[in-house]
């Protein structure tokens, strides 16, 4: 796996850390760190709890084009 771009960007525009986004779906800033970094495949519920977060598709933060 590669390393998330697309939502590391999408949760700077919004001024969002790793641990903000985390607090807000229930994981650990560990956990956010490894998605973003291509370590840890989110299930498709923690996907689309991310993707609320940042107020982002499933497409414009997850799909591989």
């Amino acid at each position: 796996m590669t390393k998330n771009l697309r939502m590391k960007a999408a949760r700077a525009a919004k001024d969002l850390s790793q641990k903000d986004v985390a607090e807000a779906i229930g994981i650990t800033r560990q956990t956010m760190n490894a998605i973003e970094n291509g370590e840890y495949n989110p299930s498709l519920k923690l996907c689309i709890a991310v993707c609320k977060v940042l107020d982002k598709t499933l497409d414009e933060l997850f799909w591989e084009g």
